[in-house]
C-alpha cells in the first residue's frame, strides 16, 4: 500500500528564509528516483535545483512558477510503496482507525526503502517526517486532525481536503502559533532559523507573543521584525482626516525580489551603515599591457588582464591591511582578516553578481584566470552556489568593460573597501619629460573610513598605481 509524503522546502543554507520557484522539472504523475531534482528555484544568493529525498509518484505540486515560499512550506508530495490511486489512501484517507502495529512496520519499511537518508550539502533535506494519524470525534464520521502542538487545544487546525491525482495543489493556510486572544502559549516556539530566533533575543522579544505566518505556525523573519516595530511604535495621535495621495499613473512595476532584491537590499545597508570616501588616481597602464602581451607570447594558457589586477589588489593589501577588513559593530571593533577572498562584479542577464574567489592570495596568475573564467561562466548560467557568493573579504571592480572611465562604488557590505579599474585607452602623457600617447587607466578606491584615514586609502591606491605603471615593481614580493 503506498504511502504520501510531504517534501517541503529545505533550509538552503547562508540564512536564506525563501526561494521563488523558477521552474518545476517534475509534473503531477511522473515517477521521481531518490534525490532526483525536481524543482529549480531561485533564492537571494543564487539559482539552485532542490533534489527529492524520496522515490515514487508525484501526487500534487504546490505553488506555480513565480510563486515566493518560506523555508519549511510543502513544495510536493509523493506516493511510495506501492501504486498511487489518490491523495491520500488506506486508513488515514477515510479516517479508519490506525493500523496494527505489523502493518506500520511493514510501511515504514517501505518508505525507508523509497528515501535517500541523506543530508545533502546546500539543501538540507531531512529524514521522513513521523506518520500523522487522524484521530475522531464523538462522530466517527467526521474526522478531524489533532491539534499541533503549538497552537492553542481549543481550536484544532481541520483537515487538510484531499487533492485529486494529476492536479495542481495550492499552500495549507498558514497557523497562527500564539491563541486567538493573543496570550502567550506553553511548548516550544516553531522558528525559521537560528537567525531570527538571535534577532529576538538581542531585541528582548519574546517569541510566544508572536504568532508565525509561515507554515503549521512557523515564525519568519518578517513577523519577527513586524512585532518589534509595533513594539517601537509610538501611540498613534488622534486620527485626522487626509486626502488621499492621487495614484500613479501608467509605468511599470518590477517586484524587487530574489537576486535583484538581495542586491537591493545589499546596496542600501551598505549606504547606511558604512561612511565611505572615495579616492583616484590616473595611471599609465601601457607597461601592464606590454609584461601581459609578453607573457601571453610565451605560450601556455592567456593571462587575463584581470588576474594581474587581482595580483597586484593582493600584494598591495598584504602592505595595508585595514582594508581587508569587516567593523564588528555590536562589538565596536574592527576584525582584520587573514586571508583574501577576492570578489569580483560580474553582469548576467539576472543582473550584477560578485563571485568571490577564494584564497586569492595564494594563487598564480594562470590559476586566477582560470578562477574568473569559471565563476564567470557559472554566473551566466545562473549555475552559481551560495557559497560562490559569499565570504568576500575585498572587491575588484572592473567597470572598464561597459566603456566606462571612472566611477564611485558602492562598497560591498560588509566588506571594507572596493577598487574600481576603469577602460584603459590612449591618451597624451607625459613620459620620460615628454608629451607622448600612452595607455591610460583611471582606478578609484572607495573605502570605510572607520578601519582607516585618507593617508591609508591613499597609500594603497598610489601602491596599485605604480604596480600597473612599473609591473617590475611587483618582483620585490615574488
Amino acid at each position: 500500500m503506498a504511502q504520501v509524503l510531504e517534501f517541503k522546502l529545505p533550509d538552503l543554507g547562508e540564512g536564506l528564509t525563501e526561494a521563488e520557484i523558477v521552474r518545476w522539472l517534475v509534473d503531477v504523475g511522473d515517477v521521481v528516483t531518490i534525490d532526483q531534482p525536481v524543482v529549480e528555484v531561485e533564492t537571494a544568493k543564487a539559482m539552485v535545483e532542490v533534489p527529492c529525498p524520496y522515490g515514487g509518484v508525484v501526487t500534487a505540486r504546490y505553488g506555480e512558477e513565480g510563486t515566493e515560499l518560506p523555508v519549511g512550506a510543502p513544495l510536493l508530495t509523493v506516493a511510495v510503496g506501492g501504486a498511487e490511486t489518490g491523495r491520500e489512501t488506506g486508513p488515514e484517507a477515510s479516517g479508519a482507525p490506525a493500523a496494527s502495529a505489523p502493518a506500520d512496520a511493514a510501511a515504514s519499511a517501505a518508505v525507508s526503502s523509497e528515501y535517500s537518508g541523506n543530508v545533502l550539502v546546500g539543501y538540507g533535506t531531512a529524514g521522513p517526517t513521523a506518520r500523522r494519524r487522524r484521530v475522531r470525534r464523538d462522530n466517527p464520521a467526521t474526522p478531524t486532525a489533532p491539534a499541533a502542538p503549538t497552537a492553542t487545544p481549543a481550536a484544532p487546525a481541520p483537515p487538510r481536503p484531499a487533492a485529486p491525482a494529476h492536479a495542481e495543489a495550492s499552500a495549507p493556510a498558514a497557523v497562527t502559533v500564539a491563541s486567538a486572544n493573543g496570550t502567550a502559549h506553553d511548548g516550544p516556539v516553531p522558528v525559521i532559523s537560528p537567525l531570527v530566533r538571535k534577532l529576538a533575543r538581542d531585541r528582548g522579544l519574546d517569541l510566544r507573543q508572536v504568532r508565525g505566518s509561515g507554515p503549521e505556525g512557523l515564525i519568519l523573519r518578517a513577523d519577527v521584525e513586524q512585532a518589534l516595530a509595533a513594539l517601537e511604535r509610538p501611540a498613534a495621535p488622534a486620527p485626522t482626516t487626509v486626502p488621499a495621495p492621487a495614484p500613479v499613473a501608467g509605468g511599470e512595476r518590477v517586484p524587487l525580489r530574489g537576486l535583484r532584491g538581495a542586491v537591493a537590499d545589499k546596496l542600501s545597508r551598505s549606504r547606511t551603515e558604512i561612511p565611505d570616501a572615495t579616492c583616484w588616481v590616473d595611471a599609465d597602464a601601457t607597461e601592464l599591457m606590454a609584461a601581459r602581451a609578453a607573457m601571453n607570447a610565451a605560450g601556455g594558457p592567456k593571462i587575463s588582464l584581470l588576474a594581474l589586477l587581482a595580483r597586484i589588489c593582493v600584494h598591495a593589501l598584504g602592505r595595508f591591511p585595514e582594508l581587508n577588513s569587516t567593523v564588528d559593530t555590536a562589538a565596536r571593533e574592527i576584525v582584520r582578516l587573514p586571508s583574501v577572498h577576492l570578489g569580483f562584479a560580474a553582469q548576467t542577464p539576472r543582473g550584477l553578481v560578485v563571485p568571490v574567489v577564494r584564497d586569492a592570495g595564494a594563487r598564480t596568475a594562470e590559476s586566477l584566470t582560470e578562477e574568473f573564467a569559471r565563476l564567470t561562466e557559472s554566473a551566466r548560467q545562473g549555475a552559481l552556489t551560495p557559497a560562490d557568493l559569499t565570504g568576500g573579504t575585498f572587491t575588484l571592480n572592473n567597470y572598464g568593460v561597459f566603456g566606462v572611465d571612472g566611477s564611485t562604488p558602492i562598497i560591498n557590505h560588509p566588506e571594507a573597501a572596493m577598487l574600481g579599474v576603469g577602460r584603459i585607452i590612449p591618451k597624451p602623457w607625459v613620459h620620460q619629460g615628454e608629451l607622448a600617447v600612452r595607455q591610460v587607466v583611471q582606478l578609484s578606491l572607495t573605502f570605510d573610513h572607520r578601519v582607516c584615514d585618507g593617508g591609508t586609502a591613499g597609500g594603497f591606491l598610489r601602491y596599485v598605481a605604480d604596480c600597473v605603471e612599473q609591473p617590475a615593481v611587483l618582483l620585490r614580493t615574488v
